[in-house]
């Protein structure tokens, strides 16, 4: 079973697959690596090397007690890189990994990355501020972190229903659930509750400007779990040159709900690298990818 150890001791799980540049895949909360079974497979079948690796506390990784913040779980991802020498990495976000994403790029630069995805994001700030104000108020977080402590199985059944029967789709099946449930019972009830702590509270808002490499943000117009005008939209706009594709009625899930589109706007911007400038070159010139599709919402709205 592939795994490495961080620099403080945690065993980190990672699955790796097919042959080329590398891209690297980080999972949701509070799923695993799993959910990327898919789309792992499709862009190995295109010619990259897929990296998924299990957060700290989650799937098959290590259960430590501390280390859910966003400093300790960039340093991770940063260790991982350096651990299988990757370089030219495509990094991809999706929900809370997005402000792994973006503290990664803040904390640790772009000297190995070469393209950066947030997909349905929680960064860069859920919280209410007052510089914040439209953010979500912070009972719900108790009341979440509450629920978790009383029946975190009825939470994550509810969360199951919410993520896979979303977005106008019909009410999952008992294989859907038994998958989610199978990846958010592995987690740890500590690393549950404190990952959410982070992907809350945490205000990313200042290291968007430290991404110097070519981004994609992708957003449901209808995300109701984190609503693009809190995050994906946010983002956009303090990433120089980055481009937004919104979904129209489109929910959290759009791995799920918007797989095909998704897939292939994600295969269209790893494919712009791969057949453009060099590295240097791209960062230099931001504005030389192509913009948004026709059917994706443009930014600002």
């Amino acid at each position: 079973m592939p795994s490495f150890s961080t620099s403080d001791g945690t065993q980190i799980f990672f699955t790796d697959s097919g042959q080329g540049r590398a891209v690297v895949l980080l999972h949701g909360w509070p799923l695993s690596s799993a959910m990327w079974e898919r789309q792992a497979m499709l862009l190995a079948q295109q010619g990259y090397r897929v990296i998924c690796p299990d957060r700290r506390g989650f799937g098959r990784s290590d259960q430590p007690w501390l280390g859910y913040g966003y400093d300790r779980l960039a340093d991770d991802l940063q260790e991982l890189l350096e651990h299988l020498d990757l370089h030219e990495v495509t990094l991809v976000g999706f929900s809370m990994a997005s402000g792994e994403v973006i503290r990664h790029q803040a904390r640790h630069g772009h000297a190995r990355v070469a393209q950066v995805v947030l997909m349905a994001g929680t960064a860069p700030l859920l919280a209410q501020r007052p510089d914040n104000p439209e953010g979500v108020a912070t009972a719900v977080l108790d009341g979440l972190l509450a629920a978790l402590a009383h029946d975190r199985p009825g939470v994550l059944k509810q969360l199951a229903d919410d993520f896979l029967g979303g977005d106008g789709a019909p009410p999952p099946s008992d294989v859907a659930h038994q998958w989610y449930m199978a990846m958010a019972l592995q987690a740890s009830a500590r690393a549950t509750s404190e990952a959410a702590r982070s992907w809350f509270n945490t205000d990313l808002r200042a290291d968007l400007a430290r991404i110097k490499v070519p981004t994609l943000v992708m957003h449901g117009g209808a995300d109701a779990s984190v609503p693009a005008t809190l995050s994906g939209r946010v983002s956009a706009a303090g990433i120089a040159g980055a481009r937004y594709i919104e979904y129209p009625q489109a929910g959290h899930a759009l791995v799920i709900s918007r797989r095909a589109q998704v897939e292939a706007d994600l295969l269209q911007f790893l494919e712009e690298w791969t057949a453009g400038a060099t590295p240097a070159a791209l960062q230099g010139n931001r504005a030389g990818l192509r913009p948004a599709r026709p059917e994706s919402a443009g930014f600002p709205a």
